[in-house]
């Protein structure tokens, strides 16, 4: 078996600067926040009662689930 330590390879995955991160992040979290109203409004409508998570939160969560999802190699 081989070693796969040694011979000079960068092994180490490109990393996307934080910054980028946090810029797409906050960008997706504001488009997400008028269609997580909408989609709450449309929930209390449809259930008759409220949601547990407010429309921040699935905004929030939404966000949170996209953003990485662009920085996949």
């Amino acid at each position: 078996m081989s070693d796969q330590t040694a011979g000079g390879h960068d092994t180490h995955a490109h990393r996307t600067p934080k910054a980028e991160f946090y810029v797409y992040f906050a960008l997706i979290f504001l488009v997400a926040i008028p269609l997580s109203v909408l989609a709450w409004g449309w929930s209390v409508i449809r259930h008759q009662r409220l949601p547990v998570h407010g429309p921040l939160a699935r905004a929030w969560r939404e966000a949170g689930a996209i953003t990485p999802a662009i920085f996949r190699p």
